[in-house]
């Protein structure tokens, strides 16, 4: 992850020069973003195998202003929400992908909702958010994620 970052700062952006051993398939934007729709899609029935699955070893996640060392502990505090009676939704849109060998970087904005309990209508929700991710053994794994509510639009006056 640090190496993408570093190859960023050096060169301004993913397109240095890749080594002659690097294959970068265009295939690769659409499976990065793949990864992510997976991530909320088990989420969102809280199928904690296939999100254990999309996530490298040791992968941890910035959501609201704190640091999770799993998505399993992301995901708790979903379910205690889920358990109040919230609803979510999380849609992946306009998915801007960088890929550089094995290393993607993805910046994204996250349009979905949140139903709150009592509430008698979802309430429009945007993250803006991003992930860092691996290509390890031929599939797409998320070693960082974070994702940061976009505050909702003042009222008129």
């Amino acid at each position: 992850m640090y190496l993408m970052f570093l190859r960023i700062a050096l060169c301004g952006s993913l397109s240095c020069a890749q080594p002659a051993n690097c294959v970068t398939q265009p295939s690769d934007n659409v499976a990065v973003v793949d990864t992510l729709r997976t991530m909320y899609a088990a989420a969102t029935v809280d199928d904690m195998t296939k999100l254990r699955g999309v996530f490298a070893p040791g992968a941890y996640l910035y959501d609201g202003g704190v640091r999770y060392d799993s998505i399993d502990a992301l995901m708790q505090l979903i379910h205690d929400y889920r358990a109040k009676g919230a609803k979510f939704v999380w849609n992946v849109t306009q998915p801007d992908v960088h890929v550089h060998c094995n290393q993607a970087l993805v910046a994204f904005v996250n349009d979905g909702s949140i139903t709150m309990p009592g509430a008698a209508s979802p309430s429009p929700q945007k993250w803006l958010e991003s992930a860092d991710l691996e290509k390890q053994d031929g599939v797409w794994k998320i070693v960082f994620f974070q994702s940061t509510r976009v505050p909702p639009p003042e009222p008129a006056k």
